[in-house]
């Protein structure tokens, strides 16, 4: 009787301890497959973080390229500032006379020389315009050498208070004037008619040809004759001889 209730006590034993070996496998397994899509999760979410990762180093560069395109305005700003120097560059060529002093003289190649009368009869002057017809600057200095007749053969003496205070530019297409006096007018004048004339400019020994104006050319005095300097423009007074 006492054997059987051992057994009996045994076996209630042993049934309580293979229920809780059994428990405690089903708890391991459920613990597993529970932990299991846990780190599948983990796993699947890692390309996202990635991508989320990436995403903003994309935004930070994005960012920083934007800084680099204000580095380039930056930069840009830098080369305006350069500008400021040719600015100044170009004033320090503005001061004139350096510039006109490279710029060359001009040629009897370079300028086109005209006479008209200047003022009514008695024709006492007239106008020597010299234009300039090339597609460069040059520089038209001194006074028109001029001689009216084969009997003189010296240049027309020139007054020095018609001298202009600096060196006459020509732009292409632009003028020069001289003023040349031809007689006082009187009447009882040696004078001599002058259909046509030389002219020679400073620096060039080539002759130009130049027409008298009106139709029956110019009554030259010899000895009355006067020039006038090549200027921009006739001046009262210092053109006034």
């Amino acid at each position: 009787m006492n054997t059987s209730r051992h057994r009996s006590a045994l076996l209630a034993v042993a049934g309580t301890a293979l229920a809780l070996s059994l428990t405690a496998c089903q708890s391991d397994s459920d613990a597993t497959s529970s932990s299991a899509p846990t780190t599948s999760a983990t796993v699947a979410s890692s390309p996202a973080a990635a991508a989320s990762t990436a995403d903003k180093g994309t935004a930070a560069s994005d960012g920083t390229g934007s800084t680099g395109s204000a580095g380039a305005k930056t930069s840009a700003g830098s080369k305006g500032s350069g500008g400021s120097t040719g600015t100044s560059a170009g004033s320090t060529g503005a001061t004139g006379e350096q510039a006109k002093a490279s710029t060359p003289v001009c040629t009897a190649g370079d300028v086109r020389v005209t006479a008209a009368r200047q003022d009514g009869p008695p024709y006492t002057h007239i106008v020597l315009t010299a234009k300039n017809t090339t597609g460069h600057s040059c520089r038209l200095t001194g006074f028109p050498h001029i001689q009216f007749l084969e009997s003189h053969k010296q240049d027309v003496p020139s007054v020095a208070k018609s001298k202009p205070a600096a060196p006459v530019v020509l732009t292409p297409g632009a003028p020069a004037y001289a003023l040349v006096k031809l007689s006082d007018g009187g009447v009882d004048e040696d004078n001599e008619p002058v259909s046509a004339f030389s002219v020679m400019l400073e620096g060039d020994s080539t002759v130009i040809a130049v027409t008298a104006p009106g139709s029956d050319g110019i009554a030259v005095d010899p000895a009355k004759a006067l020039t006038g300097y090549w200027t921009p423009e006739l001046r009262n007074g210092a053109d006034d001889f």
